[in-house]
């Protein structure tokens, strides 16, 4: 068999053991939204219960009718306007120095000797160390749009969990933008409107794919393993 139908079979076996393994791996951790929610749930809440001969029931649709038409129910709809930016900037010196010396000579060893013999310096040492070390770090981000969410939960003390996707797909480029969060109803302005920066446990996630993704994503590891091999 030619060494390099060789190379190439023993790598397609390495790419399909590695996808098998990839299949069978465990979940991920829950996200911060995820466990705030398995923790508000967990608190009871009972039922409003009509009082016996009454009229009044809290199913009825006139029950509410003094409240105004902001969200408070599963499935209600907010709009989220997300202009979130951020900017980071580090910078770090270092500067050290440290210089050490060690001497000894011998006059006379077993008689006298010249000044220029082999024992005269038995012992001549000396090091010097510097550092001299700078790092400057920045990172910057802006992220500006408008989206619709729905009320998924309604926690026991009355806060609201919204979970919005936009779905973009335009010249073969596909953008999903998806919103997760709590937000307190009182928030909430004339049209259900609320911003980003009243959202808690934000998560905010942005997948695209397209042209412009497949030339800036990372080859697979089978094709760098091969230019790394091959030698053109």
């Amino acid at each position: 068999m030619d060494s390099r139908t060789y190379i190439v079979a023993v790598l397609a076996i390495f790419s399909a053991t590695s996808y098998g393994a990839d299949k069978h791996k465990k979940p991920g951790e829950p996200s911060a939204l995820d466990k705030y929610l398995q923790e508000a749930l967990k608190q009871p809440t009972a039922p409003a219960q009509p009082s016996a001969g009454s009229l009044w029931s809290p199913a009825s649709r006139l029950t509410d009718v003094g409240s105004d038409v902001r969200a408070a129910q599963p499935d209600d709809l907010v709009t989220i306007i997300v202009a979130e930016s951020a900017s980071a900037v580090a910078a770090g010196a270092t500067q050290t120095s440290r210089t050490s010396a060690a001497q000894t000579q011998i006059s006379a060893l077993a008689g006298p000797k010249s000044p220029t013999g082999g024992a005269q310096n038995l012992l001549n040492m000396a090091s010097s160390q510097a550092l001299n070390g700078a790092g400057t770090t920045s990172r910057t981000s802006a992220l500006s749009t408008t989206l619709s969410a729905r009320v998924t939960h309604v926690l026991p003390n009355g806060y609201l969990v919204l979970e919005g996707t936009k779905d973009i797909e335009v010249n073969s480029e596909h953008q999903v933008v998806t919103v997760r969060g709590v937000i307190r109803p009182a928030d909430l302005t004339t049209g259900n409107i609320i911003t980003s920066n009243q959202i808690a446990q934000m998560e905010i996630k942005i997948n695209g794919k397209g042209v412009v993704n497949d030339a800036i994503r990372r080859p697979n590891i089978l094709y760098r393993i091969l230019l790394s091999i091959l030698p053109f």
